[in-house]
């Protein structure tokens, strides 16, 4: 008898020790589909972050998260019928990428399935994606940085990093022309009033950044400016090869491409701002109404230098420079 106790006791102690372990272990009740839209691969730190930040908010996929990935491959014209395809599936919610393109494509694929914008670069309310940043009102919501409000801070940094220049390149994303309209302005106005003149040079794609480079080069520029595109960020590492190779002191709005080789960057931490997009997301699987969700912005921008860079091409950085920046690259 005793010994039959005993073995009871050992089942009960069992029991109530595996108990909780087994509902850590069980996936949700639902499993969720989450489509993410795309304007290069759907690949890289920024989307990483992202299912990192839904990971630490307990979805696991393949037990109670599922994502549907979609990628235009640069070609924004085909953003509209990617949408429409994830909206197809029943997705619970749509991620999208690619900037205003991709925002723009997927509030017009439906009217119901929320939408969370990670990065976009221009403001949502003129564009019709929400009806105020506070109350966005529909089924659009997500997390901007207003790029173009930054164009003249990185023109005034790359004039003061090469004192005396004249002349700057300015690469733009061709497939993206009516996105960048605001940047356009701010470069025109701020080129102006630093007495340096803008040469800008279209990029239409991956294939076509060698040619593109040459071409600034070609201008006889003291310094690159590499105007905000979804494009240009999934291009950073090639990007920051070809201005090495070209010697062209460059700054981009992501700093990213810094950490990339590139030589400067000022602007949002574009993989930050997708690590909390994971937030928003989960209060919308949750329950909570895109149209009560405030659209978030950063409040901090970053200076980044990669002296390894500025060696590699000649450069000295102004002592002031470097003290400034919130992070040094050596």
């Amino acid at each position: 008898m005793t010994a039959l106790r005993s073995i009871l006791r050992v089942f009960l102690i069992f029991e109530l020790v595996a108990a909780p372990l087994a509902a850590v272990a069980q996936p949700m009740g639902k499993q969720y589909r989450v489509g993410v839209l795309c304007g290069g691969p759907c690949a890289g730190p920024a989307l990483e972050a992202m299912r990192q930040g839904m990971r630490e908010r307990g979805y696991v996929e393949g037990q109670n998260i599922a994502f549907e990935y979609r990628s235009a491959g640069g070609k924004y014209d085909s953003l509209p019928d990617l949408a429409a395809d994830l909206v197809g599936l029943q997705v619970d919610i749509i991620v999208a990428g690619a900037g205003l393109p991709g925002a723009l494509a997927a509030k017009r694929a439906t009217a119901t399935v929320p939408v969370v914008f990670a990065g976009l670069g221009e403001d949502p309310v003129a564009y019709g994606l929400v009806q105020s940043m506070a109350r966005p009102g529909g089924n659009v919501t997500g997390l901007v940085a207003l790029y173009a409000d930054l164009v003249a801070k990185q023109l005034e940094l790359i004039r003061e990093t090469v004192p005396g220049i004249s002349r700057v390149a300015a690469l733009w994303d061709g497939g993206a022309e009516k996105a960048l309209e605001p940047s356009f302005k701010s470069l025109d106005v701020a080129a102006r009033a630093l007495g340096v003149q803008p040469h800008l040079v279209a990029v239409r794609g991956t294939d076509d950044l060698v040619r593109a480079f040459r071409a600034a080069a070609e201008t006889r520029a003291g310094a690159l400016i590499l105007l905000p595109s979804p494009a240009f960020f999934g291009d950073r590492v090639e990007m920051a090869k070809l201005a090495m190779e070209h010697r062209l002191p460059a700054i981009s709005p992501f700093v990213e491409f810094a950490e990339a080789g590139g030589l400067m960057a000022y602007g949002p931490n574009v993989t930050k701002m997708w690590g909390n997009a994971a937030s928003i997301v989960d209060r919308i699987l949750k329950g909570a109404k895109p149209a009560e969700i405030a659209v978030e912005q950063p409040t901090t921008f970053e200076l980044v230098i990669n002296l390894k860079t500025a060696k590699a091409i000649g450069l000295t950085m102004p002592s002031a420079m470097l003290r400034r920046a919130h992070e040094v690259i050596e």
